[in-house]
């Protein structure tokens, strides 16, 4: 498995969440827990080249969501429930206290991102700092959607069809898929390591891969818009210190504002663009851990 050689001296895990789902992750380093949440159409392979790094601060928990790499892909339900950001938070918090983890930071991109905010909104004492990569809230995107963000993120329309129309286009060649998707942002397919693209090809084309990505992104356009108008409505913010960064050859530079759009659902928001595209851990490490190491291990 390429993901043993791209994370030399981290152990790999299965946690059992339920009967249904059990979460993969690998776990390295040493010091206080940081829980690693990767994006769209990726796994925890997207964390190598800063893992290291990380590693040397912190105990590093690098998990595969619910639907991708080698967690477990559960049938969608009705109204896709069991995709919402709530259910994979959820799997998420289960797999840090099972590993004895109260509290802990969380660094995450893209769609892992989406899934720490409703972690952090949904359990605050567990979450003392979060790192959010590439993203500005699942709402604020929804209910700003241009023509030119519309074009740029056609995924996010083709994904939430109906099922089986979407699923069976990508798997009809999962690694076209990788590669159009991700080789078509700004910085193309030069970025990325063989290895990791060899492991993001593997995991799509396993059994319920496609159905498990096309479930989050329908519950993101009906379930956790619920969730996130509710904690509006209710007046809930987070609390915990955030640290957003953002690609500058990126769509949601070019279509969002993200800092502006954090501080409306948070009150302790700093960060930046980068000078990268989409993909920040893999294009931009070095920046990344400059950037992330001094605001988590900040003890203010």
């Amino acid at each position: 498995m390429a993901s043993n050689q791209l994370f030399p001296g981290f152990r790999s895990v299965d946690i059992e969440v339920s009967s249904e789902v059990k979460i993969h992750a690998v776990i390295g380093g040493d010091g206080p827990p940081l829980l690693l949440l990767h994006g769209h159409p990726q796994t925890h392979a997207i964390w190598h080249r800063v893992a290291p790094a990380l590693g040397k601060h912190f105990t590093i928990v690098a998990c595969d969501l619910r639907g991708y790499g080698d967690s477990s892909k559960p049938a969608g339900e009705s109204g896709h429930a069991n995709y919402s950001k709530r259910a994979m938070a959820g799997d998420m918090l289960h797999v840090m206290q099972s590993l004895g983890f109260a509290q802990f930071h969380v660094m995450a991109h893209d769609r892992g991102a989406r899934v720490a905010h409703r972690l952090a909104a949904d359990h605050p004492d567990a979450v003392r700092r979060m790192v959010l990569l590439d993203i500005a809230p699942t709402l604020a995107m929804y209910s700003k959607t241009t023509e030119a963000f519309a074009r740029a993120y056609w995924h996010w329309f083709f994904l939430i069809q109906p099922a089986p129309l979407p699923e069976r286009l990508i798997e009809a060649d999962p690694a076209a898929y990788i590669r159009d998707v991700m080789g078509r942002r700004s910085a193309g397919l030069a970025p990325f390591d063989p290895r990791a693209l060899q492991e993001y090809t593997r995991c799509l084309s396993l059994p319920g891969a496609a159905q498990g990505l096309c479930e989050d992104y329908r519950a993101s356009a009906g379930v956790d818009l619920e969730h996130d108008r509710a904690d509006i409505d209710q007046g809930r913010r987070l609390q915990m210190p955030l640290l957003v960064l953002w690609g500058q050859q990126g769509v949601v530079h070019r279509c969002f504002e993200p800092l502006q759009e954090w501080r409306n659902v948070a009150a302790d928001v700093s960060g930046e663009a980068l000078p990268c595209g989409h993909y920040i851990p893999e294009e931009a490490p070095e920046l990344l851990i400059a950037r992330a190491l001094p605001f988590l291990t900040d003890q203010n």
